[in-house]
């Protein structure tokens, strides 16, 4: 059967045509463990930058709420909606680091603006005033007058799917459904019911 990576490679390209404002973007749902044991979904929107055999990678702030949800339970899950090409994915599985190395090469493409904010951007954390923000720009904008290297507490996650469903809209909501899950050395493929 078809190789699902590469079905989602065309998948995205296609939105990539169409789609007017990030193509990339997905819900990352986590898992927020509180103090007394419970666990709730935690779900948010982030920038896929990159995917191959190996996962689907993501960056931020590992001291975010979602860097802590995913030290904590490293298990996540993606959906990818395509509203104009009537069609979504969606990815689940465990969640492992990306490389320093890897992490270090993408951090290097990111406008500087984009640096310096991971520099002062306390990210989840609570701000009194956005001047105290806008503060610690400045100060990292003194503090890296060139190159910005990447901060130690920013890095990526990778997730390496344990299931990939590819969803197309259909009239009278009967939709299109396949999932694949890894199977004995290759990928196995499903139909769902709507």
């Amino acid at each position: 059967m078809e190789d699902p990576i590469a079905r989602f490679a065309a998948w995205l390209a296609d939105a990539e045509a169409s789609e007017p404002n990030d193509p990339n973007a997905c819900a990352l749902a986590t898992v927020d463990q509180a103090a007394d044991g419970s666990a709730c979904p935690d779900v948010r929107m982030v920038l896929l930058k990159g995917f191959d055999d190996r996962g689907f990678r993501f960056f931020t702030n590992l001291e975010s709420a979602k860097g802590r949800q995913l030290a904590a339970v490293p298990h996540a899950a993606l959906c990818f909606h395509w509203k104009t090409r009537r069609r979504q994915v969606r990815v689940a599985g465990p969640v492992v680091p990306v490389d320093p190395g890897e992490a270090d090469l993408y951090f290097a493409t990111r406008p500087r603006a984009s640096q310096l904010s991971a520099w002062a951007s306390a990210q989840s954390r609570p701000l009194a005033l956005r001047a105290i923000f806008e503060r610690e720009l400045e100060a990292m904008d003194r503090r890296y007058p060139g190159a910005v290297p990447r901060p130690p507490f920013w890095s990526g996650f990778r997730v390496v799917p344990s299931r990939i469903e590819f969803w197309e809209d259909r009239a009278g909501r009967q939709h299109h459904r396949e999932v694949a899950v890894p199977g004995d050395g290759g990928w196995r493929w499903s139909l769902l019911y709507p």
